[in-house]
């Protein structure tokens, strides 16, 4: 199967407002505390991934569908939880609005990821995936991530995996 074509850009300040309206789904949300947030939890990330783009030249970035719609995020930036996981290491990640599932752009887009991280000098990339997240294992495995641990989420006491990717 050939990759569907999905667009990554940094995220704009206007993605906030799209990212909020995407992922305003409980099923979108459900690893993720199963509920929507605010906006401004929205417009502090995409800030945050405007400067992590300028600072190492990778970020979560904006999914564009082949009509340029946005259809979420993907991509790379320093893990971010110093309570737990590999601090100081690099995730890879992605949140996609529901009406995109099933259709590969995650993998696809995860897999430009793979090569701009590869390229601004990232030898390893970790995902950190919900136990229960089938869907998102399912593209740790099409990339060929290998699982090298199993954690507790200390706020939310769920069962997660660590994937990891030599590049």
């Amino acid at each position: 199967m050939t990759d569907p074509v999905v667009s990554l850009r940094v995220p704009t300040e206007e993605d906030a407002y799209a990212w909020h309206r995407v992922f305003n789904d409980p099923e979108v949300m459900e690893f993720h505390g199963g509920k929507g947030t605010e906006l401004s939890v929205y417009e502090e990330l995409t800030a945050r991934q405007r400067r992590h783009d300028a600072e190492h030249g990778f970020c979560f970035w904006t999914m564009l569908d082949p009509e340029g719609e946005v259809m979420g995020f993907t991509g790379a930036q320093p893990w971010a939880d110093p309570e737990f996981g590999p601090v100081g290491e690099i995730e890879i990640g992605w949140r996609l609005g529901r009406a995109y599932w099933g259709k590969g752009y995650v993998t696809a887009a995860a897999r430009t990821t793979l090569e701009r991280v590869r390229g601004a000098g990232v030898g390893v990339v970790h995902a950190m995936v919900n136990a229960r997240n089938e869907r998102s294992i399912a593209v740790t495995r099409r990339l060929g991530m290998e699982r090298a641990e199993t954690f507790v989420v200390p706020r939310s006491q769920t069962r997660g995996y660590r994937y990891v990717l030599r590049l």
